[in-house]
């Protein structure tokens, strides 16, 4: 597609990758770039840099904040998030809670796509390094030994508590799952048009017997979980090509360590602030017997406010190296290199249209095994014997609630009961919709053994006048959240009937004769006599059962109600 004339978002922008492609976009001439970082200094410099560089007409608009949290927790450091309880519950909520309209709204990543609405995103954030990197480990470790004071003294405290609050929210997989989920409706509601994942493999492109680590055993527990959530965004990003109303989605995984912004002597900083250099004199040395104290400041003594100094060379969100350390990791058969500016020219190559053979997500299509002929052949000998074996037994296989969710077995029921009741979806088209709920009523409670299979697969039936409800000693919907009980309002048996109940009150009676006016209509916009391969479903995939064949219906309800069509194969 064009970029000239387009707004831009380059997420991670200010940093080493981000800004190599926000100095290629900018040649292409776009209408304005948002370059979106961390911190307010960083997204000012860098447009500033970008500005000084090009003298460029294109409009370039810093932005900061934090895209995994909600609008009114950010510029609050992490750690001082989990520390704080009422925090800790805002985050917990956002993550794994349900993903309503509200989580949306307070989002600063949704806020964001609303406040400029971009036509193209590039994504450079390290999201597996942001995810990952809170160390769900450390977490484990402290809320392990909470636990076993809690076990020794009968009760949990206060520690106790929190260290849950805080493994809770440093839980990978929630947090980059609603990340995706917020991403993807934030996209859909601006209409962007194209979205770039700039991704990783977590190791610099090494193995299992990757020999650097984080002070762990080998190989790293915490670069494996990078690469775990790294493998989890690109499965959910493939997902996300393969949902029809989501922007065209692309990443590249560079499998190389991305190096560098400059070389330069100065200070050596950690977090920010310059290493202070200690020395321990030999009269101070620590005598080895019972324990050894992880942090013990008495030891060390600083030496006049000196800080460490030497050549380094920056690779950006990587950090950085001495000479020595880089020359080692850069070297032959270890992580070696891959430069921001060739990501940038293959990002630019691919959003105009071009194929450089670096698309993680075609890859992916293109390796994946898809449906196939024969299944297509064998599906049909299938249905065949198992409707024969439906006769012998004198038997309906209508749902059993292993495959889930709910919805599909209530839609099933409701479809079986229509069936049984009026047998073709002409008789339910043209019945009143109080007919029906009478009718199908009538059968539920006549029909014990009908009703008993309903009931014991976890599936409620709601009574036509919406106020008593059947059910077997355990319910599917509303699912367990962590309470036994649940309020009852007007709004929730709505929600709950629509989710898993069988409802056989005149209002869903209405929803279906609409369905089948809708099926209707569908045939007769068919000529009689087309007999192409034009259309999925054509007027004699219809109109060859003599009663309702419910699993059509059903995979229509899911494919036109529920937008739940497939559109890759």
């Amino acid at each position: 597609m064009e970029i000239k004339n387009k707004r831009v978002m380059v997420l991670g922008g200010a940093g080493l990758v981000g800004m190599a492609i926000c100095r290629r976009i900018l040649t292409e001439h776009p209408d304005e770039l948002i370059v979106a970082s961390l911190l307010e200094k960083e997204a000012t410099e860098a447009c500033e840099t970008l500005n000084n560089e090009l003298q460029t007409e294109t409009i370039i608009t810093p932005v900061w904040g934090d895209i995994f949290l909600r609008e009114e927790l950010q510029n609050i450091p992490r750690r001082q998030l989990l520390d704080d309880a009422e925090a800790r519950q805002k985050i917990i909520e956002d993550v794994l809670g349900d993903f309503t309209d509200d989580v949306l709204e307070r989002s600063f990543l949704f806020q964001l796509f609303k406040r400029y609405r971009p036509h193209i995103v590039i994504d450079c954030i390290n999201s597996a390094t942001a995810v990952a990197y809170q160390d769900v480990f450390k977490s484990y470790f402290k809320l392990s030994k909470e636990l076993e004071k809690a076990r020794q003294k009968g009760q949990a405290n206060q520690a106790f508590i929190e260290g849950v609050e805080q493994l809770l929210c440093t839980l990978y997989v929630p947090q980059l799952i609603r990340h995706v989920q917020i991403l993807y409706e934030a996209m859909r509601r601006v209409k962007t048009e194209f979205y770039f994942k700039i991704g990783t493999s977590g190791t610099g492109g090494m193995g299992l017997n990757i020999p650097y680590t984080h002070s762990e055993e080998k190989p790293s527990r915490v670069l494996l979980s990078k690469s775990s959530v790294a493998g989890a965004h690109t499965m959910l990003l493939f997902l996300m090509a393969r949902t029809p109303d989501a922007p065209i989605t692309k990443e590249i995984k560079p499998t190389a360590a991305i190096a560098w912004k400059r070389i330069q002597y100065g200070p050596i900083c950690r977090g920010n602030q310059p290493i202070k250099l200690y020395d321990c004199p030999p009269e101070n040395a620590v005598l080895l017997e019972k324990t050894l104290h992880l942090h013990d400041e008495s030891r060390a003594k600083p030496l006049d406010d000196e800080i460490l100094k030497s050549v380094y060379i920056d690779t950006g969100e990587n950090g950085i190296f001495s000479m020595a350390e880089f020359a080692a990791i850069s070297s032959s058969g270890q992580m070696e290199l891959v430069t921001p500016e060739e990501i940038a020219r293959n990002v630019v190559y691919e959003i105009k249209g071009g194929n450089t053979g670096h698309d993680i997500i075609n890859a992916l299509d293109n390796a994946t095994m898809g449906p196939t002929y024969r299944a297509g052949l064998m599906r049909q000998r299938a249905l065949k014997l198992m409707e024969e074996l439906q006769q012998k037994h004198n038997c309906d296989s209508i749902a059993f609630e292993l495959l889930g969710p709910p919805r599909l077995s209530k839609l099933l029921y409701e479809a079986h009961l229509l069936r049984l009741c009026f047998k073709t979806m002409e008789k339910v088209r043209d019945t009143d919709e109080n007919t029906l709920a009478t009718e199908l009523e009538k059968k539920v409670l006549e029909d014990q053994h009908l009703r008993a299979q309903i009931l014991s697969i976890g599936i409620p039936i709601l009574l036509k006048d919406g106020k008593r409800l059947l059910r077997g000693p355990e319910i599917k919907i509303p699912p367990y959240r962590g309470s036994e009980e649940e309020e009852i309002t007007p709004e929730k048996i709505d929600k709950w009937a629509y989710d898993g109940w069988v409802d056989l009150r005149v209002d869903n009676m209405s929803v279906w004769r609409k369905r089948m006016h809708e099926i209707f209509r569908e045939i007769n916009s068919i000529p009689e006599n087309d007999t192409s391969s034009q259309y999925d479903r054509d007027r004699r995939f219809w109109l060859e059962d003599k009663e309702i064949n419910i699993g059509k219906v059903a995979g229509w309800i899911l494919a036109h109600e529920e937008q739940g069509a497939r559109m890759k194969d």
